[in-house]
């Protein structure tokens, strides 16, 4: 398998993780906020999970700040395909607010791993100084 054919493929297996997150916090959160509200802050809380799992499995680079605040950008594109998709599916077309965000998911997906991949695969010279997580010393065989 190839280096791209596999992230392709953990990158589709940490978006259904994401979603599982979404979808969770968005069911949570729309019984006491209007759907837009909702959809906008599951959003903001599953990318943060989506960031950290990129980095690591996606991606398997270290998690910097600066990779960090740019991620936002890979979900651009998503949140504004999603959220049209949600209006367009509940007020529209009269798709109940409780599946229409899975099914506006789907157009968003290769939007957002040709992005994720340029942001996180991005040399950055000062990710050793700007690390969101500690470095971890190698393992070493006990004697």
């Amino acid at each position: 398998m190839t280096g791209r054919l596999a992230q392709m493929l953990r990158f589709a297996c940490v978006g259904v993780v994401n979603t599982g997150t979404y979808y969770a916090c968005y069911r949570a959160l729309l019984t006491g906020l209007p759907y837009l509200a909702a959809h906008t802050l599951a959003f903001c809380l599953s990318m943060v999970g989506s960031f950290f799992l990129n980095a690591r499995f996606t991606y398997r680079v270290r998690p910097t700040w600066r990779k960090f605040l740019l991620f936002p950008l890979t979900n651009a594109a998503n949140f504004v395909i999603t959220t049209s998709g949600v209006y367009v599916l509940v007020d529209l077309v009269h798709l109940s607010s409780h599946y229409a965000p899975l099914i506006a998911a789907g157009a968003a997906v290769p939007i957002t791993f040709v992005v994720s991949r340029m942001i996180m695969l991005r040399p950055d010279n000062r990710e050793a100084s700007e690390s969101l997580v500690e470095p971890v010393a190698p393992a070493t065989p006990s004697a």
